[in-house]
């Protein structure tokens, strides 16, 4: 069962001061929860049904965390329309960034993105093409919320996420010499210029692209062109669509 004050514990968990004071969240669904489970992660607590610790012993095998609970109390406390047949709490990373890991690496770093699932669709990416570090702004939507914990298919536990000032964050990498590229609707095509296998990629805020005040440390300015050159087509891309393009773009030259 779940007792009351997990009841109290899970739920208050779906609001981010409460998840910064417990440093814990929330996974909910088959799937998202399996994928965690078979990473570094700490599991807190699991609860789930009874079907789903029977189908799931080779995994879960004789957990002290695992605790059997009905369909309806987990409806009490998922953030689903329809109650999950398994919810875990989960210990979130402790990785303090130093700037000198960042030398010889490609790294993101996203200006206030603002939707969970984009959010979450980027660190799937970074995990795809082998970028361990992100940076955010402040700004940045929280990358434990539910919603993006489920977009990023388990990649939370192997990208490190971290939130910094974006100012001092440039300021202080000055010394590594990284090049800084951009994505800009008036860059120069991509496909085009020189790419380097280190480095920063700045994305930017959905509707506002990347803060006029971060372009003074931005020396590559980079476009994703449309085909045909020219023609009328959208006005931008999804940053999530964007940052999986440019991506490919950087690791296509590695090889």
């Amino acid at each position: 069962m779940i007792s009351k004050n997990k009841q109290k514990l899970i739920s208050s968990l779906a609001q981010k001061k409460h998840r910064d004071k417990n440093a814990l969240f929330i996974a909910e669904g088959n799937k998202i929860v399996l994928d965690l489970l078979q990473t570094s992660l700490k599991l807190e607590e699991l609860w789930a049904t009874e079907e789903w610790i029977s189908k799931n012993q080779t995994i879960i095998q004789s957990n002290s965390s695992i605790n059997e609970c009905t369909v309806n109390e987990l409806k009490k406390v998922s953030q689903h329309k329809s109650p999950p047949a398994v919810i875990a709490c989960f210990a979130q990373k402790d990785h303090q960034l130093n700037i000198e890991e960042l030398a010889g690496k490609l790294s993101l770093f996203l200006d206030d993105i603002q939707d969970p699932g984009n959010l979450g669709t980027i660190i799937r990416i970074a995990d795809w093409f082998g970028i361990e570090n992100i940076i955010c702004s402040k700004g940045c939507a929280d990358c434990y919320n539910s919603k993006t914990i489920q977009s990023t298919m388990g990649a939370i536990a192997r990208v490190n996420i971290h939130y910094l000032d974006s100012a001092s964050f440039f300021s202080n990498i000055k010394p590594l010499n990284l090049p800084i590229y951009g994505t800009f609707l008036d860059g120069n095509n991509i496909y085009h210029e020189e790419l380097t296998s280190n480095g920063i990629i700045v994305m930017g805020n959905e509707g506002n692209g990347i803060n006029p005040s971060l372009e003074a440390f931005i020396n590559q300015r980079l476009l994703i062109p449309n085909y045909p050159t020219n023609s009328e087509t959208s006005e931008s891309l999804n940053v999530s669509v964007a940052t999986a393009i440019t991506c490919a773009e950087f690791r296509r030259r590695a090889f």
